[in-house]
């Protein structure tokens, strides 16, 4: 699930989370299907409504934190992106989407994020498919901070993270996992056989004990080798089988694109995790 209109709203300039990445993935995928918009109902379900106005009403480029840039098509561009994450739990699919989303909190921007895109597909499962119990694996090279600390009391939703510590956003290290938070911090130059091992031991036993009647993916690929924002070292294989592993955790799976920031690597990453997807 892609909408076009991502590789134009929300311009950044020479940010890292540029228009460009979605540009490059919709050159690669010509046969997408095209996401609509969230409702700001669906997206309040995540969000403070005051929150959600303070963006709608952005007429002028500004910085919502140091990494965080927004404008006046900031909005749009969230709420697409949003939609189409919701579209792919529709249809068991994969969102390309930006800006990413699981640095976003329920009240503020964080870390490139506006609108906690996982979590509005998660909430929207919950509410409109009557799916009571979701499990989300983020395996994003940052810790999902937003997306934590969104569902951190609520026993319906367990969330599950691997990533780079200690790293942005400092959050996510050792000790801070409890019944339904799951957090598996990674040292720097971690690769395949690392993130493999935690979905041996760690991923793969809870997710199943938890019997999600879905399974959301924050894919982010930033874990990359080859990626410019991190320390890892996970291979195109690697991604590949952490999808295929995923696949194989719930009766329903949906993803959602989150980091990977190497314009040359990432449509062909994405590619290895619709491989292991098997989401054509």
């Amino acid at each position: 699930m892609i909408n076009p209109a991502l590789g134009h709203l929300h311009p950044t300039g020479h940010h890292p989370e540029s228009a460009t990445r979605l540009l490059e993935l919709l050159e690669r995928h010509l046969d997408f299907v095209e996401g609509p918009r969230a409702t700001r109902e669906q997206i309040e379900r995540v969000h403070v409504p005051s929150y959600v106005a303070s963006i709608d009403a952005l007429t002028e480029q500004a910085r919502l934190d140091a990494d965080t840039p927004a404008g006046p098509t900031t909005w749009e561009a969230a709420s697409l992106a949003a939609g189409c994450a919701i579209l792919a739990v529709d249809r068991g699919g994969f969102a390309l989407v930006r800006p990413p989303g699981h640095h976003a909190l329920a009240d503020r921007a964080m870390g490139f994020c506006i609108v906690n895109n996982v979590a509005v597909a998660a909430r929207y499962a919950q509410a409109e498919l009557g799916l009571e119990r979701v499990a989300i694996v983020d395996f994003d090279v940052h810790h999902g901070n937003g997306t934590e600390a969104i569902f951190r009391k609520d026993i319906s939703v367990l969330f599950v993270s691997l990533h780079q510590w200690p790293f942005y956003p400092g959050t996510g290290g050792p000790g801070t996992s409890d019944e339904h938070t799951l957090n598996l911090p990674l040292a720097a130059g971690s690769g395949d056989d690392a993130y493999l091992r935690m979905f041996d031991e760690a991923v793969e036993p809870a997710v199943r004990s938890f019997e999600p009647d879905l399974v959301l993916v924050s894919a982010g690929f930033d874990a990359h080798v080859d990626d410019p924002l991190a320390e890892m070292e996970v291979t195109a294989a690697g991604f590949t089988e952490m999808a295929r592993r995923c696949a194989a955790l719930a009766p329903r799976l949906a993803a959602v694109l989150e980091g990977g920031y190497n314009l040359e690597t990432l449509p062909a990453l994405v590619d290895a995790a619709l491989a292991g997807f098997d989401l054509g």
